[in-house]
């Protein structure tokens, strides 16, 4: 602790653009692990369903991967895994999915994603948070593993929302670069062309066609009027998994959402004119992975996710662009 407020004092002469990507480079990605979290490892003899089944059942969204013959960790079971399995099998309701029902993770992994095969990226502890914020974009990855060079474990999974978390929590000890007070149009975060949507009819198995194709993780849903009414998201996906319904995508969107957690609270939006400040504070309270940009009319402008404002945070007041390296 007493180093960081030794930071935070030397910081405070020199408010410029690049104090965030500064602070992060002065943190170690140990930094940022909580003294307990929950970390689930799948092995790759475990067959797919159970384990999707296993993620739901410990609230997880991701594992990392053991394979006992290589005895090293070789990858990450995701959402997105579980989504482009129903959108390349999905036939309909009377056709069983026989690659999730019967296949083991090592067969999936090795026959079924071999044009889209990825070795596993990872991080040590000892490195920079900044490295970790560059290694999450450059990527195109939301989950990062922290593993312990010397013993090969997995100490952690890091994820954009807990270093922007981190970060917050030192947003009020250091002072804040000038762009911080600059709206979301003038500093020009987010992407606003060509946003992929749904309505609120439209099947579950396009909206996961829309997710594979687009790369998307989360979709607007839209009434007649085009106004915004809800969020589909990748993690909503799970909930198939979790009431056993993913043999019959064609229900709409509308009704795959009545099984969502009642805790949802509703779509978290922000406008062109909103401060990055306010954008921050709003996404890291809100605990989500993206506002969706409305106009006065709630009709979507664009996204702003959160590599989006790592990304202008951290990377581009150096230079760097790592969203479309």
């Amino acid at each position: 602790m007493c180093v960081c407020v030794i930071m935070c004092v030397s910081y405070y002469v020199c408010p410029d653009s690049d104090l965030y990507m500064r602070f992060m480079k002065s943190h170690r990605c140990y930094d940022i692990i909580p003294t307990s979290s929950k970390l689930v490892v799948f092995d790759t003899a475990l067959q797919v369903k159970k384990a999707f089944f296993a993620l739901v059942a410990n609230g997880v969204r991701a594992a990392p991967l053991w394979d006992t013959e290589k005895q090293s960790f070789v990858g990450m079971l995701t959402i997105t895994d579980f989504i482009i399995i129903l959108h390349r099998y999905y036939k309909s309701p009377l056709v069983q999915i026989y690659e999730l029902e019967e296949h083991k993770l090592e067969t999936w992994r090795e026959v079924y994603l071999q044009a889209t095969f990825k070795p596993l990226v990872s991080i040590s502890p000892e490195e920079s948070l900044f490295d970790a914020v560059y290694t999450l974009i450059k990527n195109q990855i939301h989950r990062l593993p922290v593993i312990d060079r010397v013993t090969g474990n997995v100490l952690y999974i890091l994820t954009h929302k807990r270093i922007l978390k981190f970060l917050q929590l030192f947003v009020s000890r250091i002072p804040k670069p000038t762009f911080m007070k600059q709206t979301l149009g003038e500093v020009g975060v987010g992407s606003y062309q060509d946003i992929a949507f749904i309505h609120q009819a439209t099947p579950i198995i396009t909206a996961l066609s829309l997710f594979v194709e687009r790369r998307v993780s989360a979709l607007p849903v839209v009434d007649d009027a085009g106004t915004v009414v809800d969020i589909y998201s990748k993690f909503d996906v799970i909930n198939l998994a979790a009431e056993k319904t993913y043999n019959n995508l064609d229900i709409s969107v509308t009704q795959a959402l009545k099984h969502r957690s009642q805790f949802f609270e509703g779509v978290v939006k922000c406008h062109k004119m909103d401060t990055m400040e306010m954008i921050v504070d709003r996404i890291v309270k809100a605990e989500v992975h993206r506002l969706v940009v409305v106009d006065d009319r709630s009709s979507i402008q664009g996204i702003v996710s959160l590599s989006d404002i790592l990304q202008a945070l951290v990377l581009s007041p150096t230079g760097i662009d790592a969203q479309h390296r």
